[in-house]
């Protein structure tokens, strides 16, 4: 803001010359009357940077004044969607509004709803569902997290959002420009420093006052430099006819003449100097400012400076016209969103803890080699809510003084992946299928059955029973894919069979080569799904989040030169190996051998590139070890997963419907999974047939199935249920959080 409102009273309220007409707030032009100027034309440094603050007006002036001058505020456009911000309702408005429900107005039969993929909605098609027009109204799901953003949008508190991708951070930020409490929106101009020219002058105005100042102020210049012109061409004719008519030397008077041209146009520059540039302009918008900061540069983020490479001379651009605004000041009294917080460099994210914690922040050259480093603005107002947000890494590489500053003046809150799958949260999914086709705008609406088809693929990607998985970008993405395919086959609506053919299509990166290794491995004969072999074992992993692929385990037994010891090949990384260390105590305590002197030899079989983490391979790897030991055969027909614990007991592990779909299309007909996990187990209808699946709570019971059998086994199982006793009765139940391998 300017400096000159540290200046007297008395200079404050003359800050124009007399005889110099305000211009009307509908852009009429100031009147010509230019009896204040200076000598050289212009107008004084004091009417160029007024100081009068914001909402001031010249007292006892009767109209007079400058381009400046802050007239009455022209009226506010309305609330795009008819709510008067100001009034008393609006806060109990949105507290009812805030992730509304379906539309009550439509027909839903509440016998059915509980067992109904619709939750009951009565409905054809996805166009018979009434969209809100609010972007908060459309949030799905994250009731913590839309509690806390409306209490921050109320109080102007700073928010951080942790969470996977796509569930919801950059929509609900967006949804919170539109709950702030009401504000004035600010314009903000910069002004030429008549005493340093590398210090520029800020003033903020209300809100569309910047335009009208502005086109005052060039519509000013504009007459100034007519009237310039007009003086110009009259002393080049006085100079030639001179020179031609009384000195007949029309050499010198061309001579002269062109040096009255340059002087005049030297002069002319000036006139740059007298336009305010308008870094921030709010005229147009009805709601506070959403800027999107991520993975801005210094320079877009806090503001920069041009480089000038004309420095002197008369040719160079005023160093308040090279000023650019940064993220910081485009969201001045609205939100500043970055996302991935962390990738903001350390620099970056000390000035930004600055803007953040004075509200104001001086805009200089980002580049020291630039000249825009000489220029350094005036503090710029830069009073923004932020809302950060990333991944569960983003805590670890942001700047702990700025997260401090974010929990200091506002909230954290983390973003749920999954909600209880209710009747209501199902009507609004079928809700969500109709916000994508129109946000879309191309896309055909769905059916009945194709909206019941994209539910039940939220289930699956929940990977819980009873739950709906809120990772929504990916749901959309399957939507659009939907629609683009029957967009193509030109129907008038997206069928279930549209929907099944896009999740074929949209099958992420990892599940396509997940596929291929499957088939080439088929190919090759390297998959073994049937008959009987000592030490070797399908185990099964994930890639990726959704895709899974068989990966056998086999060990071998050696006597050993010297300490016997526990090697496993395979790229195994820190939690694999904690899990087959955690492998040889179980294989200690069952065994009857005697191990110490013996070298457990364990490979992972074409592990790839990507290696092994996780431990949900501890069950195939000591049922691999155990064969080896005993020399008992392993069914090649089983496949399994699970985590082990260092009692035996089977503890839950992630991922296992893509699981034992990879083990469906690896030709293996049985699968072994945790009990725990029996719940978590939602297959395509292709692969139910296919396999059996078998839930287990020991690892007595793994090696009960997986094992051929003939005494040794019977002899083998009987110990160990002896051995481990009541575990095997239910009395110890397994916990533990899924394993992401």
């Amino acid at each position: 803001m300017s400096n000159d409102k540290d200046a007297p009273d008395n200079e404050r309220e003359t800050d124009a010359p007399e005889g110099h007409a305000a211009p009307s707030p509908n852009g009429d032009s100031p009147a010509d009357d230019r009896s204040g100027e200076e000598a050289d034309g212009s107008r004084p440094a004091e009417d160029r940077l007024p100081g009068r603050r914001e909402g001031e007006r010249d007292a006892g002036r009767d109209g007079a004044g400058s381009p400046d001058d802050v007239w009455d505020d022209p009226p506010r456009s309305p609330d795009p969607n008819g709510v008067d911000r100001d009034s008393e309702e609006y806060e109990t408005e949105i507290d009812e509004v805030l992730g509304s429900d379906v539309d009550e107005d439509m027909e839903i039969d509440e016998e059915i709803a509980e067992d109904d993929l619709l939750g009951g909605l009565q409905i054809d098609a996805s166009d018979e569902i009434e969209v809100p027009d609010r972007l908060v109204d459309q949030v799905i799901g994250q009731s913590h997290a839309r509690d806390i953003v409306l209490k921050a949008a109320k109080q102007r508190r700073h928010v951080m959002m942790i969470g996977s991708p796509g569930t919801g951070k950059s929509m609900l930020a967006k949804a919170m420009s539109q709950l702030l409490p009401p504000e004035d929106l600010q314009d903000i101009l910069v002004y030429h420093n008549p005493d340093d020219g590398n210090e520029p002058k800020v003033r903020t105005v209300p809100s569309g006052k910047g335009e009208q100042i502005v086109d005052a102020h060039k519509e000013e210049a504009r007459k100034r430099s007519q009237m310039r012109r007009f003086i110009m061409w009259v002393l080049i004719i006085l100079v030639l006819g001179y020179s031609l008519i009384i000195m007949g030397q029309i050499l010198l008077g061309i001579i002269a003449a062109g040096i009255v041209y340059l002087v005049f146009r030297y002069m002319s520059r000036g006139n740059d100097a007298m336009v305010p540039n308008m870094i921030v302009n709010t005229a147009d918008q009805q709601t506070a400012p959403f800027e999107d900061a991520t993975g801005a540069h210094a320079g877009a983020l806090l503001g920069d400076v041009r480089h000038d490479p004309f420095q002197s001379g008369g040719m160079e651009t005023p160093s308040h016209d090279r000023v650019e605004p940064g993220a910081i000041h485009k969201a001045n009294k609205g939100v500043l969103f970055v996302d991935e917080i962390n990738t903001l460099d350390i620099r970056s994210q000390q000035k930004l803890m600055t803007a953040i914690q004075e509200g104001e922040f001086s805009i200089t050259g980002q580049s020291e080699r630039s000249s825009g480093a000489m220029v350094q603005t005036e503090a710029v107002p830069c009073d923004f809510v932020m809302v950060a947000a990333g991944n569960m890494d983003a805590m670890q590489n942001m700047h702990p003084a700025l997260r401090s500053r974010i929990k200091g003046y506002g909230y954290e809150v983390y973003m749920d992946d999954t909600i209880d799958d209710t009747a209501e949260m199902r009507r609004k999914y079928a809700r969500f299928v109709a916000q994508e086709v129109e946000k879309d705008g191309r896309l055909p609406h769905f059916t009945r059955d194709a909206i019941e088809e994209i539910v039940l693929e939220s289930r699956r990607r929940a990977g819980r029973k009873g739950q709906l998985t809120l990772e929504l970008r990916d749901l959309g993405g399957l939507v659009r894919v939907a629609g683009d395919v029957a967009r193509a086959k030109d129907k008038q609506y997206t069928e279930r069979e549209d929907v099944v053919e896009a999740k074929d299509r949209s099958r992420s990166i990892e599940q396509q080569l997940a596929d291929e290794m499957i088939e080439r491995r088929r190919e090759y004969g390297t998959t073994v799904a049937e008959g009987s072999m000592v030490g070797r074992v399908n185990g099964l992993a994930v890639m990726g989040e959704d895709s899974g692929i068989m990966l056998p385990v086999v060990a071998e037994i050696a006597d050993a030169h010297g300490p016997g010891e526990v090697i496993a090949t395979g790229k195994l990384k820190e939690m694999a190996e904690e899990s087959v260390m955690n492998v040889s105590a179980i294989i200690k305590k069952l065994s009857n051998e005697d191990i110490t002197e013996k070298d457990i030899h364990i490979q992972f079989v074409q592990a790839g590139q990507q290696g092994v983490d996780g431990d949900s391979a501890s069950i195939t790897v000591a049922t691999a070890v155990i064969s080896a030991l005993e020399d008992i055969p392993i069914a090649q027909n089983v496949a399994m997963t699970g985590s082990l614990s260092v009692r035996g007991d089977v503890l839950p592990v992630g991922g296992v419907t893509h699981k034992i779909e990879a083990a469906a299309k690896s030709g293996c007909d049985t699968v072994i999974i945790p009990k725990a996990n029996d719940q978590d187990v939602m297959l395509e209808d292709e692969y139910e047939d296919m396999v059996e699946v078998i839930p287990v709570s020991h690892i007595s019971e793994v090696l009960d199935i997986a094992l051929d059998g003939d005494a040794r086994k019977e002899s083998l199982v009987d110990r160990l249920k002896s051995i481990t006793g009541s575990a095997l009765h239910g009395e110890v139940t397994p916990s533990g959080n899924p394993s992401p391998q």
